[in-house]
């Protein structure tokens, strides 16, 4: 099932730094390709996916991509304790989907969801469960060479702690 959101403009959304002051505004990413993780600490396979993420952003941060996890529904002690754990990109942008409303603009069933946004601002493809390096690179590779390479199923997604 393809989601009505690839190739449409994506939302003009701001979020809170997780551990940072100040905002980060999906709109100034423009010129950019841009991977929209929805993630949190209490999701099994978040936990899977998180170093393949960090190692995606590294290898991808020279070629105009930048990664920005967007917390969900969780306690910003939990996220920053699942970041301590599980490490930080260098070249990554972690931000809080305060009430959720980002994941409203994007249509999030469960996490974790990730979204790609060409350097235009249209939202290309969409990875719903645990992402993997090769299924990301795949992924960022057609969006560079300017395809849309749509939705991809690749595991299941958590609704609700514990869910």
């Amino acid at each position: 099932m393809r989601s009505p959101l690839i190739g449409q403009p994506a939302a003009s959304v701001e979020w809170p730094y997780l551990e940072k002051d100040g905002v980060l505004r999906l709109a100034d990413l423009r010129g950019r390709v841009v991977v929209v993780n929805f993630w949190a600490s209490w999701c099994v396979p978040c936990r899977a996916e998180h170093p393949e993420l960090v190692a995606a952003a590294d290898a991808y941060a020279d070629a105009g991509v930048t990664f920005v996890g967007v917390n969900y529904q969780d306690q910003k002690a939990t996220a920053v304790a699942f970041l301590d754990e599980l490490g930080r990109g260098e070249r990554y942008e972690y931000v809080v989907d305060t009430g959720s409303r980002g994941a409203v603009d994007f249509g999030v069933y469960g996490v974790p969801e990730t979204f790609v946004i060409d350097r235009e601002g249209t939202i290309v493809a969409k990875i719903m469960g645990a992402s993997n390096f090769p299924l990301l690179a795949s992924t960022l590779d057609q969006v560079l060479a300017g395809r849309s390479p749509g939705e991809v199923v690749n595991g299941p997604v958590q609704r609700e702690p514990g869910g």
